[in-house]
């Protein structure tokens, strides 16, 4: 029976998920202030409804991994004081975010949270570990999926040159 064998929570962390999850804690934190921001600019509900699924997620996703820092003993990054409720109205449309660019950003967000987690999953020795992110990933999946189909939806999605017509093809 080798070192790192029986029960995963029993196991040390290497300090590549030590970092991975204390950063992922991290980023989720500032997610949920930034979100919080965007749900004072959005005007739009099914936007609302997204980032406040993001901010669910992200709260859930913080409570799990600082458990698991907490239990080998590493102490996480503070939360973030929670923003105050603002009408729409009281935004000058200036300083405005519009629905479009928040729908973008939490777009691309998602994405990169995908990337994250991907990365996590193949460094991580414990099974546990790999295994939470993978979890993460599959939810990010379904929340990415559902902001791709709202964006589509309301004609916010600016896609990248499209080939409409294909070179045709010379066989010699």
């Amino acid at each position: 029976m080798g070192i790192l064998s029986g029960n995963p929570k029993d196991e040390p962390m290497h300090y590549g998920e030590i970092f991975s999850v204390w950063q992922a804690s991290t980023v989720a934190k500032g997610a949920i202030s930034c979100y919080q921001a965007y749900l004072n600019h959005s005007g739009d509900k099914d936007l609302k409804k997204s980032l406040e699924s993001l901010i669910d997620q992200a709260k859930l996703e913080i409570k799990e991994l600082d458990t698991l820092l907490m239990e080998n003993g590493i102490a996480s990054a503070p939360m973030m004081p929670d923003r105050p409720l603002v009408k729409l109205e009281d935004i000058p449309i200036g300083a405005r975010f519009t629905d479009p660019e928040i729908a973008a950003k939490i777009a691309s967000d998602v994405s990169l949270g995908l990337v994250a987690c991907s990365q996590v999953m193949g460094q991580s020795i414990r099974e546990d570990i790999g295994a939470l992110f993978a979890k993460y990933h599959i939810t990010k999946t379904t929340l990415g999926v559902k902001i791709l189909e709202m964006s589509k939806e309301k004609g916010w999605l600016i896609p990248p040159p499209l080939q409409i017509k294909r070179p045709e093809t010379v066989n010699a």
